[in-house]
C-alpha cells in the first residue's frame, strides 16, 4: 500500500498522540467521524486513529496495572477474555534436545487450518478500551486461533489473499446481517488489521471491526 505511512514515522506520529492525548480535555477532542474513518481505513493510515484523553489516560492506568498482575497484556486476553490456552513449543538446542521457547506467534489447537472457517476457531468481542468514535458506531475485535498471513515486506500488513479472506468473513457475517447495500460497501461496516508495529497485543491475530448504527440485538448474537 503506496500511501501507508512508513514504520519510523508511524511510531513517532503514534508517540505524539499518546502525549497530547493525555494533555487533552475531552471537550477538546472531536470524535472520529464514519466519513473520516473510511478515509483513513482506505488510505492505511490506521495509526492517526486515537482515545478520548479521558479514556486514553484510563487505558495507560489499566496497561501498568494489567502489567503487574498478568505480566503482559498477551496473558490477561488468553486467560480472562478469550480463555483460550496456546499449544505447547519447544524448539531444539544444537544437541537436538527440546527446549522451551516462547515465539512471537502463538499456535491453538484449531478445528479447521483455514481462518474463519470454524466458528469455534474465533471469537467476536466488544472492544474494551475503543477509539474514540462519534455516536452510534460500535466497535467490535475478532479474535482468530487460526494466523492471517502477513507481508513482512509491508510493515507486517496482510496479504492480499489473506485480505480477501477477511473481506469474505466480514460480508458473510456483518455487512449482510446489517443489511449494507453491496453497491455502497463501507456505508455501514468498515474493517482493518493493525501492521505487526501498531498491534497492542501480539501472537494472536486480530481483526477490528466497526458497525454503523448495528442494532443491539445483532451485537448480542455475535459476542457469544
Amino acid at each position: 500500500m503506496s500511501d501507508a505511512a512508513s514504520p519510523i514515522a508511524t511510531e513517532v506520529i503514534a508517540a505524539r498522540i499518546d502525549a497530547s492525548m493525555l494533555a487533552m480535555k475531552d471537550e477538546e477532542f472531536e470524535p472520529h467521524t464514519w466519513e473520516e474513518l473510511r478515509k483513513t481505513i482506505a488510505t492505511n493510515h490506521i495509526e492517526v486513529l486515537r482515545r478520548r484523553p479521558s479514556d486514553t489516560r484510563r487505558y495507560v492506568a489499566w496497561i501498568e496495572h494489567i502489567k503487574a498482575v498478568y505480566g503482559d497484556v498477551r496473558k490477561y486476553l488468553l486467560q480472562e477474555r478469550l480463555r483460550w490456552t496456546p499449544l505447547p513449543v519447544a524448539n531444539t538446542d544444537a544437541n537436538g534436545d527440546a527446549t522451551p521457547a516462547a515465539p512471537p506467534a502463538l499456535t491453538f489447537a484449531c478445528a479447521n487450518a483455514e481462518p474463519f472457517a470454524d466458528p469455534a476457531d474465533y471469537l467476536i468481542l466488544r472492544n474494551d478500551w475503543p477509539y474514540g468514535l462519534e455516536p452510534g458506531i460500535a466497535h467490535v475485535v475478532v479474535w482468530l486461533k487460526t494466523p492471517l498471513e502477513a507481508d513482512m515486506a509491508r510493515d507486517g500488513d496482510l496479504t492480499d489473499d489473506a485480505r480477501t479472506q477477511v473481506e469474505a468473513f466480514v460480508t458473510r457475517t456483518f455487512r449482510t446481517a446489517v443489511g449494507e447495500d453491496p453497491k455502497k460497501k463501507g456505508s455501514k461496516v468498515l474493517w482493518f488489521k493493525n501492521w505487526v508495529k501498531l498491534q497492542s497485543v501480539r501472537g494472536v491475530d486480530h481483526v477490528h471491526v466497526l458497525l454503523r448504527d448495528a442494532p443491539d440485538d445483532k451485537l448480542e448474537a455475535w459476542m457469544r
